[in-house]
């Protein structure tokens, strides 16, 4: 009689259990979260990260973000309070709180991220619409964001998720209109450039004025200072040749017109002189004395 072996038969059933228990292990890790289902019908959430158990090929288990997401909303066309057109791209930031609702609700992050822009841009699109354009690039931009993610945190709790924060990206002039905007921007320019050129011309005409002003009364000191020291020098040279002229009217009378002789009779020059000639007289005189 042959004897079966026992060992396929115990290698098989090692090999079935394990299968059986790696299909009841299941791990969450840090940053997810899951929801166990069993025919579809919801059993429950598991939100703690460790080792889990479930019963296998009749229980799934889907796994879900815990961890904070951003939504980059698309770029959409915005009319404010005064009629002025912008573009505005929003970002948020955001996080599944209600695993089961955010599953029966949009699936997906795909289907949350469609839901979120929807809700983000109605809420935008009504509060900019409240607001000046001045209001909306500057003033009340803060308000604007904050009012919107708390609008936004209640319509998106029916879908499990909570906004934790909501902020313009980008906001700008739609296309056509920039070139206009800017056209008008450089006109704006050009004319204060002109005003603060032609402020400035006249500063430097008064400026210009003043010290030709100034100039012209500095010199009509120093000529009036000039003329007087001239005058008293002349006054003091004629008191100076009055004295000498008279203690010898003779001798300053020979000075003088040797002197007028040096300057018309140029060096080395041969003179012959009348008997009669001032010179010669002048000469005798002084051989005389």
């Amino acid at each position: 009689m042959r004897r079966v072996s026992v060992w396929p038969v115990a290698a098989l059933i090692i090999v079935v259990g394990v299968a059986f228990l790696l299909q009841s292990v299941y791990v969450i890790r840090e940053g997810q979260q899951a929801i166990v289902l069993q025919f579809g019908e919801h059993i429950r959430t598991v939100q703690q990260p460790g080792l889990h158990f479930r019963v296998p090929f009749i229980q799934t288990v889907l796994y879900f973000e815990s961890r904070v997401l951003m939504a980059d909303g698309s770029a959409d066309e915005y009319l404010t309070l005064d009629k002025k057109r912008l573009v505005v791209d929003h970002i948020s930031r955001w996080r599944i709180v209600d695993p089961l609702v955010f599953y029966q609700t949009v699936r997906t992050e795909t289907g949350a991220l469609a839901r979120l822009d929807q809700i983000i841009s109605s809420r935008l699109r009504e509060e900019i619409a409240r607001q000046n354009f001045l209001q909306v690039i500057r003033e009340q931009r803060e308000s604007i964001m904050q009012t919107v993610t708390d609008e936004a945190q209640v319509l998106a709790r029916q879908f499990g998720i909570e906004v934790l924060d909501v902020r313009i990206k980008r906001l700008d002039l739609p296309q056509e209109v920039q070139e206009s905007v800017f056209a008008r921007m450089e006109a704006e320019r050009r004319r204060i450039a002109l005003r603060y050129r032609a402020e400035g011309e006249e500063a430097a005409r008064e400026i210009r004025a003043s010290a030709d002003k100034e100039r012209e009364i500095i010199l009509a000191a120093a000529y009036e200072q000039a003329e007087r020291i001239r005058g008293e020098g002349d006054a003091r040279a004629a008191r100076i040749y009055a004295e000498a002229y008279s203690q010898d009217p003779d001798f300053y009378a020979f000075l003088r017109r040797m002197e007028a002789y040096r300057g018309i009779v140029p060096s080395g020059t041969t003179l012959v002189l009348d008997s009669d000639s001032d010179l010669l007289r002048y000469l005798e005189r002084s051989a005389g004395r």
